[in-house]
């Protein structure tokens, strides 16, 4: 199993499966998104045996391109690992502070970010497509994580995945408003004007709601792979018909 690992030190494991041709489905992980679930949960399969867990201490959400994220608990242990309509309803976000549990980010050009306390038991999964970096998606959880859990954010450590490169992420004027809304994201698109394109760095934006809300920008990382011009990347803006990378983090005890 072809696994890109971040961190492996303190207790946390972090890391994003990749694109693998000598796998059933290339290793794509995703039940939404995929031709044989059986196959799918295989490869999962593989993943917690890799990890030296079970499939039941993972959980995934129903990613819906929204701001929402959700608290787990040891109640939520196993939601969406065997089986698609158990996870975790409408959200893109999960955090934790229970130790051996896994959580997971489904992407296909989206940004995974991944992070983990030093001081606490926090860690954390997020999935934010360029919807969900138009809304906030992280720096919204950060805030909260700040305001109703009582997370210093100087202890936090980010690790961006890979995802779709600025080069590849390409849009026109609507998407492009969005982001430059936002009043901080100028800096990370350029226009092309000879196929009246805007390319945008969705990670790098990513980044900066990171620093914004209080994330030192040393403490973050960014794996710059391309995820649609790399070989071990799934691009659902390449392929529609793409599988899906897991970003996952898990802290042990």
């Amino acid at each position: 199993m072809k696994t890109t690992i971040y961190q492996d030190h303190n207790n946390i494991l972090a890391g994003m499966t990749m694109k693998d041709y000598s796998e059933v489905e290339c290793n794509n992980t995703a039940l939404h998104a995929c031709v044989s679930p059986v196959d799918v949960i295989n490869n999962r399969r593989q993943l917690a045996d890799f990890l030296q867990c079970d499939l039941e201490d993972f959980v995934f959400a129903n990613q819906t391109h929204s701001a929402n994220f959700h608290k787990v608990t040891t109640q939520d242990r196993g939601k969406g690992a065997w089986r698609q309509d158990t996870a975790i309803p409408d959200t893109d976000a999960l955090y934790t502070f229970e130790p051996n549990i896994v959580l997971c980010s489904l992407t296909a050009d989206c940004v995974p970010v991944l992070f983990h306390s030093e001081d606490r038991t926090l860690i954390g999964a997020v999935h934010s497509g360029w919807q969900g970096t138009v809304n906030e998606i992280t720096l919204k959880l950060f805030h909260h994580l700040q305001q109703y859990e009582h997370c210093d954010l100087s202890h936090i450590h980010v690790q961006i995945g890979a995802a779709l490169s600025q080069e590849k992420f390409e849009v026109d004027e609507d998407v492009y408003k969005k982001f430059h809304n936002l009043g901080y994201a100028d800096e990370f698109i350029f226009y092309n004007a000879e196929t009246q394109k805007y390319h945008i760095d969705n990670q790098l934006t990513v980044k900066k709601q990171c620093t914004l809300a209080g994330v030192p920008e040393a403490n973050i990382t960014i794996d710059r792979t391309c995820t649609f011009l790399s070989k071990e990347g799934f691009s659902y803006r390449q392929d529609r018909q793409a599988g899906r990378h897991v970003s996952f983090i898990r802290r042990t005890v």
